[in-house]
């Protein structure tokens, strides 16, 4: 096959596998349809794995007009996340395999599954503007099914909610992408920017607003105040899975638009230092507090973790908007760090709920002595999600953190940290009490009714991997830091 080429495949594939099981052209049910779904899910990923292990490559598809190709190329940061994707995929998938044995219409959830995989494929892979926001779209289309799968009133409101804010943003991103294409040499994703500064002269102020619509939009999905309301809804009503792929991954898709718009299109240098920067680092530290907050008030345990996510989500962002090459490479590690944590945390709590049928905090008391093997991966996950060392997240925010002392901004470079701290201590007393209730639920506790109920190995397995990630990447940070800070340094 020809080099180039071989960037389509795991684009298209499982989008025709997909639909293939869509129109119902494979077996509709039982082992047999879930055999199908893992060799397509398996297949996909050792492709990944080995152009992400190989040379970039690039591959023009076809051109709308003659100066917006649909173009794909793979850079080392769509090579980041295409690997984090397929990874968390694949174990989702697998881990949905024993837990949608409960639920309905598995053909239809299995076929969207795998089509999300390969339009996340081609936003990774995308090498121009014009391309990433068609597949933007896409994304937004095919992923809102697993959100309204159960087809309950609550599960479709919370579909409509997430289809209204997610276009809200794409339009966002579409009004600025027409003054990105008058200004600019080109869409295509360049380091440090490609904006034509003769003609952009004199017309500042307008690039910075367009620059300020199509970041804004691009965190609607990424769950930035003000427009995070659709994330807290949609997470708890999707399958677990689902929630664990939109929480770990499809939030990730409006990080990387962040990341194009802000470093490959307009450039750091250009937006660094306006009122672009000071006000979207506000918003996401607002985000950041705000978000833990609201999860430590919160009963409903996949909501909890939906509002986590909000908060977590704005740690990235945070450090992205700082325009630092240290800030920078702990919000790419700890893009890959919260999407193998909160993949974790979102199937420990689907675990949980599929064996016992239990949905808020309040009633896990005595949970780990139930299901001891799935807790001791909630509390590891948990504990690397607040950033204790030496699981992933201490790494990540100690980035963040020395980064924002590094850029010595007034205020911010002394009030992001400490809210990162505050935010941390939050997120302990949210997780934690789950853990301690858990383990050591008191003397009055009916130890002579206890029933163990850890879930299948289908379910176990996928688990105690992501906890391994969560533990072994903060342990080994080398493996991921020295090439994170070189891309870094590319960009700033």
């Amino acid at each position: 096959m020809n080099e180039s080429l071989k960037i389509l495949f795991p684009i298209f594939f499982p989008i025709v596998m997909g639909l293939l099981l869509l129109c119902g052209q494979t077996p509709k049910r039982g082992r047999t349809m879930t055999l199908y779904t893992g060799c397509v899910l398996i297949i996909t990923a050792l492709s990944v794995l080995g152009l992400v292990t190989g040379p970039e490559v690039s591959f023009t598809l076809f051109y709308l007009t003659g100066r917006l190709p649909v173009y794909f190329h793979l850079d080392s940061m769509g090579k980041i996340f295409a690997a984090v994707v397929s990874v968390v995929w694949v174990l989702a998938g697998f881990f949905s395999f024993e837990y949608m044995k409960k639920g309905k219409e598995q053909k239809r959830f299995f076929g969207f599954y795998l089509m999300v995989y390969g339009i996340l494929m081609a936003l990774d892979f995308a090498g121009n503007l014009i391309t990433f926001y068609i597949f933007y779209e896409m994304m937004t289309l095919l992923s809102m099914p697993l959100v309204l799968h159960e087809r309950t009133k609550e599960a479709i409101m919370a579909g409509l909610k997430y289809l209204f804010y997610s276009f809200c943003g794409a339009y966002m991103v579409l009004f600025g992408l027409y003054f990105v294409y008058r200004y600019a040499n080109t869409l295509t994703f360049t380091a440090k920017g490609v904006l034509d500064m003769t003609l952009v002269e004199g017309k500042e102020g307008l690039l910075l607003v367009a620059a300020f619509f199509m970041l804004l939009g691009f965190s609607v999905k990424a769950g930035m105040f003000p427009m995070h309301g659709w994330l807290p809804t949609a997470h708890p009503v999707a399958p677990a899975p689902a929630s664990a792929a939109l929480s770990g991954i499809i939030v990730k898709s409006g990080v990387l638009g962040i990341i194009r718009v802000a470093y490959y299109i307009f450039g750091a240098d250009f937006l660094k230092g306006t009122w672009v920067q000071i006000t979207l680092i506000t918003l996401s530290l607002v985000t950041v507090f705000m978000g833990s907050m609201l999860a430590y008030l919160e009963k409903g345990l996949k909501k909890r973790l939906a509002y986590s996510t909000v908060s977590q989500v704005s740690y990235i962002l945070f450090g992205l908007f700082l325009f630092d090459q240290t800030a920078m490479t702990g919000s790419v590690l700890h893009v890959v760090f919260h999407a193998f944590i909160k993949c974790c945390l979102f199937l420990c709590a689907g675990a949980i709920i599929y064996q016992t049928g239990k949905h808020n905090v309040d009633e896990l008391r005595g949970i780990g002595k139930q299901m001891p093997v799935t807790m001791w991966c909630y509390t590891i996950c948990s504990l690397a999600l607040i950033g204790i060392p030496p699981a992933s997240g201490f790494i990540s925010k100690w980035y963040l953190c020395i980064g924002a002392l590094h850029t010595k901004m007034p205020v911010i470079s002394w009030l992001g940290p400490v809210i990162l701290l505050v935010s941390a201590l939050l997120t302990a007393g949210y997780l934690l009490p789950i853990t301690i209730n858990g383990f050591f639920p008191g003397a009055d506790y009916d130890y002579a009714a206890l029933e163990k109920k850890e879930p299948a190995k289908q379910m176990v397995i996928p688990i105690l991997i992501l906890a391994g990630l969560a533990l072994i990447l903060g342990i080994a940070p080398e493996l991921l830091m020295n090439g994170f800070s070189a891309i870094a340094g590319q960009l700033i």
